[in-house]
């Protein structure tokens, strides 16, 4: 990967006049904004049709883009919605998501949307319809019936439903497709205008020498269109139960560990096919992006596997899992595919092996480097050039917020290393992180503002309420772009 540079930023996040940034003319002028800066990645969170608590990393689907991201007036310019049902007298928060009443008044548009769309003349559409349906159906499927049935059954999860669609049996499942015929035919009109929208802003960034680099979470949603639709994949009971769940062990950001709820893969089950559903997963991934992060990577080494009904995660165990196996077989299968390693956490020297072994770049966080209570290898002159650093993640404070509460021995131990500016530590943190050796440097824009904690996007282990940041344009000046400019071209990153 060729020394570069970019921003962390997701699609929510973006400004907009509807609630929640969303993939029109704004991703367009933020495209422009890192063009002009120098940067050549823009990194983004999972894309997937966010559930309850609205994190992308527990998503309805592995598959499905959000409906909330589609842009309304792109719609319009298609001619699917008219200009005045726009929520022109709308006064949606700037600074932050109310996903509530964005799903509201989204969903109604969209169902319209759908109707012109079914009495429209619009060929090119039907035509896309009808090819996207036809090369995704192996996925499309079972997605739609999911979304229409859990609809139908008021947002329940799949294991609260009656046993003859909870279990798939064939008549149930007949009679709830003749039912919701007409539901089903909206997730996938949804779908056809997500990828078409997603495909034409990626295109457009890459057209700049920009890259979109994504987010691959490791695990799915209990509640998912996957645990229902191919139980098979997962560690279940016969009762279609869970026996464990996915974790991590106490850490750096809970001293109760992380209880993510997600369910464990059948590992056994998977490799005696062949790691077929991996192969795929992967492969639809980088059809909507140029780099691919896999995050919680240690789990493909070993995972934490917690009892099912615990209240926390510290219960858990370490299980190896066929992560070599797994790999070999993407590579074998795709080719040489740039895949990054979120390799934070509990790291073993097996998880390290692993990544190694496949020359997978790993991840580097400078909040992480100056804790002067132990010696760990996120201090810069430990770097070698296959990795990504950045200042901070979406799951760290922003790094205003969290030098504000550094520790003072840990400040001091800042300012032996480096040019640390006291008053702008955020970007003493970016120009440290472009002046390493690492291929890749990124920040997330909230670093680039020097916001502080309040525009914090994620706390681990904490309560719903968060994924919610988002910025506005009058906060993105021309100095931000000649700076940007100016280190990226300083440090060899253009």
């Amino acid at each position: 990967m060729e020394r570069s540079s970019g921003i962390l930023l997701h699609i929510t996040s973006l400004p907009g006049k509807y609630g929640i940034g969303t993939m029109g003319k704004e991703a367009y002028r933020f495209v422009d904004f890192l063009e002009k800066s120098g940067q050549k990645i823009w990194q983004i969170l999972p894309l997937g049709h966010t559930g309850y608590g609205d994190s992308p990393y527990q998503c309805f689907s592995a598959f499905a883009g959000n409906p909330l991201l589609i842009d309304l007036g792109k719609l319009a310019d298609q001619g699917l919605l008219a200009k005045e049902e726009l929520p022109e007298n709308e006064q949606f928060p700037e600074h932050e998501v109310d996903y509530g009443w964005v799903f509201h008044y989204k969903y109604e548009l969209l169902k319209k949307a759908y109707d012109r769309y079914l009495h429209s003349g619009d060929n090119q559409l039907k035509q896309q319809y009808q090819e996207f349906c036809g090369t995704n159906g192996w996925w499309l499927e079972d997605y739609v019936q999911f979304m229409a049935i859990k609809d139908d059954h008021q947002g329940q999860p799949w294991w609260d439903w009656e046993d003859d669609i909870r279990l798939r049996k064939p008549e149930g499942m007949k009679e709830y497709k003749q039912k919701l015929a007409r539901e089903m035919d909206f997730y996938r009109f949804l779908q056809v205008i997500f990828y078409h929208q997603w495909l034409d802003l990626k295109s457009y960034a890459n057209e700049k020498k920009i890259q979109i680099f994504g987010d691959l979470p490791i695990y799915v949603a209990f509640d998912s269109a996957e645990s229902w639709g191919h139980p098979e994949l997962f560690d279940f009971d016969e009762n279609l139960q869970p026996r464990t769940v996915a974790g991590v062990p106490p850490d750096y950001f809970s001293e109760t560990g992380q209880l993510w709820g997600n369910p464990i893969y059948d590992w056994k089950y998977l490799e005696k096919h062949g790691f077929q559903w991996w192969i795929d997963r992967i492969e639809a991934n980088f059809l909507l992006y140029d780099v691919l992060r896999i995050d919680h990577f240690r789990g493909l080494a070993a995972y934490w596997a917690v009892p099912s009904g615990e209240k926390t995660a510290i219960k858990g165990k370490w299980i190896k899992a066929p992560g070599e196996k797994m790999l070999r077989a993407v590579y074998e299968a795709l080719g040489d595919r740039p895949i990054v390693a979120e390799n934070l956490g509990v790291i073993t020297p097996d998880v390290e092996e692993l990544r190694e072994k496949f020359g997978m770049p790993g991840m580097k966080i400078l909040q992480f480097a100056f804790d002067s209570a132990e010696e760990n290898d996120f201090i810069p002159h430990t770097y070698d050039k296959n990795s990504v650093v950045y200042t901070g993640t979406h799951d760290n404070n922003t790094t205003v917020g969290w030098f504000k509460h550094s520790p003072p021995e840990d400040k001091e131990r800042m300012h032996d290393y480096f040019c640390l500016d006291d008053d702008d530590p955020a970007w003493s943190f970016i120009r440290l992180a472009w002046s390493t050796v690492a291929d890749i440097a990124i920040a997330p824009l909230q670093d680039i503002l020097r916001l502080d904690e309040e525009a914090r996007m994620n706390f681990p282990g904490k309560s719903p309420g968060y994924w919610k940041w988002r910025f506005t344009w009058d906060m993105l000046t021309e100095d931000h772009v000649q700076d940007l400019r100016k280190i990226t071209e300083v440090y060899g990153r253009r």
